[in-house]
C-alpha cells in the first residue's frame, strides 16, 4: 500500500520560506518520479513541480520558477519544496504525488497515480 505523508505547511508571512516534506512509504521511491501540486479553495488542483526518479530533472510552474526548488533524498524516500519569497497568492493545500506516467504531461493531475493528505500553507501579507 502506497502511503505519501506531507508535513512542513505553517502560516508564514510574505516574503517568507517554508520548507516541504513528503515522506513515502510502500513503493520503489527511487523509480518513479514526484510532482507537488498545490489547491486553493474553489479552486483546480495546479502543478507546482516536479523531479525526476533520480533527481537529475526537474521543471516548474510559472508561477513558482525562481521561488522555488524541488528535491529528493532517495535514500530517506523523501521529497522536499523549498518555498522562498513566499506571496499571499501561494496560499493553498500542498500535495505531493507519484508520477505513473499516465499522460504525456507531467504537469497534468492525471499523470498521477498516489496522493498524499496535504499540507495547508498560509501566506500573510
Amino acid at each position: 500500500q502506497v502511503n505519501l505523508v506531507e508535513s512542513g505547511g505553517g502560516l508564514v508571512q510574505a516574503g517568507g520560506s517554508l520548507r516541504l516534506s513528503c515522506a513515502a512509504s510502500g513503493l520503489a521511491f527511487s523509480t518513479y518520479a514526484m510532482g507537488w501540486f498545490r489547491q486553493a479553495p474553489g479552486k483546480e488542483r495546479d502543478f507546482v513541480a516536479r523531479i525526476s526518479a533520480s533527481g537529475t530533472g526537474t521543471l516548474y510552474g510559472n508561477a513558482v520558477k525562481g521561488r522555488f526548488t524541488i528535491s529528493r533524498d532517495n535514500t530517506r524516500d523523501t521529497v522536499y519544496l523549498q518555498m522562498n519569497n513566499l506571496k499571499p497568492e501561494d496560499t493553498s493545500t500542498y500535495y505531493c504525488a507519484v508520477d505513473v506516467n499516465k499522460t504525456p504531461s507531467p504537469q497534468d493531475t492525471a499523470s498521477y497515480a498516489y496522493w498524499g493528505q496535504g499540507t495547508q500553507v498560509t501566506v500573510s501579507s
